[in-house]
């Protein structure tokens, strides 16, 4: 027989390692039930998935680079890791509960009320800050880019790159289109974008260049579109709903649900923006401009058609309002446009005769190069 005296020490020690155990594995168990609940609403289809690598991740490839890249199980690999980093994030964020129908997470709703309150400072100061006007007249140098423009050719002043099935010289014999002018709505189907941080503009990513911090991402571009084009006297609705998070999967289907219910309300709008950045994925694509002593990054308008069989009556109004601004911008600003892009997906643009995607910088621009080009875009509209 082996015989031990427990001395009330021992007792409490005993008791502490078992309370120890038991409290790890109700640690383990809540968290693989997470997980499995996370894993389940999240379910989707591998062949939806690699329609929508090629419908929206890569917006801006031509057919033959598409078929390279999808032929390749490394970049699908690649790509697939990259666009679903958000995802990773949501079994450890209060967003979760939501998603899940967790209405009870008062940690949730705090932080909600920060965030809240957080947009509200943001809002106050852009609304104290005194915007200044661009000037025209001033010198506009195209800095040096590692990815030269692509052109197809130049129709009234402006360059196109055409990867629709149409011959646009056909198509577009003049640039004569009534549209509403004074009112705007501005939105974001990938609403995470996000940019290369600097020192100023840090900010916590949820994937590869993206964030749901709306001052960081291309949201806080949209705000200060807003902000210009409202001091011209523009009335602008901006939606920075959540479009691509927590899935990106089926992000378009979701921003045409939110551009219809705002054209519910705002019946009389024809310039309906989806404000973008270029997708290329890494920081050494940075195609900028500088105008006078700013910094800015170039812009490109991506316009869609019906040439993929869906209906778009539009689509022709929305290339001459595009080549419309454009146009003045080549003269007032010249090089602050890339090509416009015409693609056989329509890209939603269905919904008015003056919609449009617009791609302001790429990865490798800094958020403030981009806002930098608001200050530009508002002054060539607010001219054109």
């Amino acid at each position: 027989m082996r015989i031990k005296v427990l001395t009330l020490k021992d007792i409490i020690k005993y008791l502490a390692k078992i309370s120890i155990i038991f409290g790890v594995i109700a640690v383990f168990a809540n968290f693989f039930y997470s997980q499995k609940n996370v894993k389940s609403y999240f379910k989707f289809d591998t062949s939806q998935f690699l329609g929508t690598i090629k419908n929206e991740i890569l917006p801006l490839k031509n057919d033959e680079e598409l078929k390279l890249d999808l032929s390749s199980k490394t970049y699908i690999s690649n790509t697939i890791n990259s666009e679903l980093g958000m995802l990773k994030t949501v079994a450890t964020t209060n967003l979760t509960g939501t998603m899940l129908g967790n209405n009870n997470s008062s940690e949730n709703t705090n932080n909600e009320e920060k965030k809240g309150e957080t947009n509200n400072i943001n809002s106050n100061e852009n609304e104290q800050k005194k915007l200044q006007e661009a000037q025209t007249g001033v010198n506009t140098e195209i800095l040096p880019s590692n990815i030269p423009d692509k052109t197809t050719y130049e129709l009234f002043g402006v360059k196109i790159r055409n990867e629709s099935d149409y011959n646009l010289q056909n198509e577009i014999t003049d640039l004569n289109v009534d549209f509403n002018k004074k009112d705007i709505i501005i939105f974001h189907t990938h609403t995470c974008e996000s940019y290369t941080p600097t020192e100023q503009n840090q900010y916590n990513s949820t994937g590869n260049y993206r964030t749901t911090d709306l001052n960081y991402s291309v949201a806080r571009v949209g705000d200060e579109l807003e902000n210009y084009l409202s001091n011209y006297g523009y009335t602008v609705v901006h939606d920075k709903s959540y479009h691509d998070y927590p899935a990106y999967n089926g992000s378009y289907n979701r921003s045409l649900v939110t551009v219809n219910n705002l054209l519910e309300t705002y019946k009389s709008t024809d310039v309906v923006i989806d404000l973008h950045r270029d997708a290329i994925g890494d920081n050494t694509y940075a195609p900028k401009v500088k105008i006078g002593d700013d910094y800015c990054a170039r812009i490109m308008f991506v316009i869609g058609t019906d040439g993929g069989g869906l209906s778009h009556p539009n689509w022709r109004e929305n290339l001459k309002f595009a080549m419309k601004v454009v146009q003045k911008g080549n003269e007032l600003y010249p090089g602050l446009f890339k090509p416009v892009i015409v693609r056989n997906s329509r890209y939603n643009h269905q919904v008015s005769k003056a919609a449009c995607i617009i791609e302001v910088g790429a990865t490798g621009n800094t958020l403030e190069e981009c806002l930098n080009s608001m200050k530009y875009l508002s002054k060539i509209y607010d001219e054109m």
